[in-house]
C-alpha cells in the first residue's frame, strides 16, 4: 500500500520494501531523484528529511529549480474497450474525454 508522507512540505510516496525489510519514500515533485529508507516511521522522516536538505542544496548550487513543473498533460494508454466505453459514457452525459477523465481521477483523489 502506497502512503503519502509530508516532509518541510514536500509530498514523498513512501513504500514497505520487503526486501530488505525497510520502507522507502521518494519525493516526486521534485525535479531530480531524492529517495531514503528507514526500518521506521521517525527514521523515515529523520532520512526524508536529510535526503531533502541534499537535494535542495545541491539545486541551490547548480543554479537548478528543485520543483518539477507539471503541464498538466499526459498520456494514459487504455484497452481499446475502455476507451470506447468512456468515449460513450463521456457523449452520454454531453462532455468531452478530457472531462470524463478528468472528472473521474478528482473522484478518486477524494477517495485516498
Amino acid at each position: 500500500m502506497n502512503n503519502i508522507m509530508v516532509i518541510d512540505g514536500y509530498r514523498a510516496v513512501v513504500q514497505y520494501d520487503p526486501e530488505i525489510d525497510m520502507f522507502r519514500g521518494e519525493f516526486l515533485e521534485l525535479n531530480g531523484g531524492a529517495d531514503f529508507y528507514a526500518a521506521d516511521v521517525a527514521g523515515l522522516r529523520k532520512e526524508g528529511l536529510v535526503s531533502l536538505r541534499v537535494f535542495l542544496e545541491a539545486c541551490r548550487e547548480a543554479g537548478i529549480s528543485p520543483v518539477r513543473v507539471f503541464s498538466g498533460k499526459f498520456q494514459a494508454r487504455v484497452s481499446a474497450e475502455l476507451h470506447l466505453r468512456s468515449s460513450e459514457a463521456a457523449a452520454a452525459r454531453g462532455i468531452s474525454l478530457n472531462q470524463f477523465v478528468q472528472g473521474a481521477m478528482e473522484r478518486e483523489l477524494l477517495a485516498v
